[in-house]
């Protein structure tokens, strides 16, 4: 399994604008096979931070993920709107609790 954290923070004013774009990703992402989640949160504390929480199956589907078209546009309409280029750290599982 493969974890990956995106964190991003938006511009002053554009807080909603990058906020629908980013939940228009899940549709994109939804019917993609190797996706085990894929999930928006935003900061409690800062409604302008964003993070994705995303686990893959293997690498072969975080590759195809990130070769999809509608991925490679997401990083062309969020330019403008961010403060920064997201941060994205890449995990894997150790050990975990499922229930």
């Amino acid at each position: 399994m493969i974890v990956i954290v995106a964190t991003m923070k938006a511009k002053e004013g554009q807080e909603m604008e990058l906020e629908e774009i980013l939940k228009g990703m899940i549709a994109n992402v939804q019917p993609e096979e190797g996706v085990r989640m894929y999930t928006l949160h935003r900061a409690k504390d800062d409604p302008g931070k964003f993070l994705f929480y995303e686990m893959y199956k293997d690498k072969v589907a975080l590759d195809f993920h990130g070769s999809q078209p509608y991925f490679k546009d997401f990083g062309r309409n969020i330019s403008g709107l961010v403060v920064e280029r997201p941060k994205i750290d890449v995990y894997e599982d150790i050990i975990s609790i499922k229930r």
